[in-house]
């Protein structure tokens, strides 16, 4: 394939990181995928691939965000327990999952190919195991040149942002998630926010060990080990969360909120694939 021009590099940094899907010209109907969890559904909609359903749609669009999911698609139920009876009346060509819902395989595939992107089995760095899956799942839904072309653009795209970066690679920050007024989670080694803050040449303020999936889950009071280090969080936050929060003194009397370092930026699923490692950086630049 010859080498991506400035202009489909831009293209497609739009496209992947406000979630809007391209229009690649298929002369057969796409494939009819039904997703289980939300990491793969952001994969299938980046390769220009629609779902007819997915597990949790709400919480998708409230946690991931990007890419949006297309208008009709159906709600399977909880990722922890989904709908075999819809999956059964959709008739889906492949079903996707992702590894680490600990869900029984054998009823999925009885109704449909089932699927699984094996993100966080420690196998590789979750970037890198972004592009494999990308480039895998590509093969599997006849879109091999979109992923190996979201896998050039979401190259190029980081490397365009991380020169916006210059300078500024001895500025800490930590990137959290608050689900309550007393416990953050703070992502570091292992996470995709990780490679991404690596790819920017940009420092994590939390080095302290992480778990299998990339994160700490700690109380509020020991984000004081990061000082006066930038917070990125994440949204959503919960109002009533965001209200304890905003009267909490523990809060408010840590370093970094003293020195006026945090940072709200929209939602950027975790666990994503190459989308939210875009997402991220590109709101990571705007904060």
């Amino acid at each position: 394939m010859a080498p991506l021009t400035r202009r489909r590099c831009l293209a497609g940094l739009a496209a992947t990181s406000l979630g809007v899907r391209g229009d690649p010209a298929h002369t057969a109907p796409p494939p009819r995928v039904a997703c289980l969890e939300w990491t793969s559904a952001e994969m299938v909609i980046s390769l220009g691939i629609g779902p007819v359903a997915v597990a949790d749609s709400k919480g998708y669009r409230d946690w991931v965000a990007g890419p949006a999911l297309p208008a009709g698609c159906l709600d399977l139920g909880s990722r922890g327990e989904p709908n075999l009876e819809l999956l059964l009346e959709l008739k889906p060509d492949l079903i996707t999952g992702a590894y680490g819902y600990g869900l029984d395989e054998a009823p999925f595939r009885r109704i449909a190919p089932l699927h699984t992107v094996p993100f966080y089995d420690g196998t590789e760095a979750p970037y890198r195991q972004a592009e494999n899956e990308t480039l895998k799942l590509g093969s599997q839904l006849g879109r091999e040149a979109e992923a190996l072309r979201l896998v050039q653009e979401t190259a190029a795209a980081i490397s365009q942002i991380r020169a916006q970066f210059s300078g500024r690679a001895d500025q800490p920050l930590a990137v959290v998630s608050m689900f309550d007024d007393r416990h953050v989670r703070v992502y570091g080694k292992g996470s995709l926010f990780q490679d991404v803050l690596d790819r920017l040449s940009l420092t994590n303020a939390w080095t302290a060990p992480t778990d299998s999936w990339g994160f700490s889950m700690l109380g509020i009071e020991e984000l004081v080990a990061i000082g006066e280090a930038r917070v990125i969080s994440l949204d959503p936050i919960p109002p009533h969360v965001k209200i304890r929060i905003d009267q909490s003194s523990l809060w408010a009397n840590l370093p970094c909120v003293k020195a006026g370092n945090v940072r709200t930026i929209p939602p950027v699923w975790p666990f994503g694939g190459l989308a939210a490692a875009t997402r991220f950086a590109t709101f990571l630049a705007r904060a």
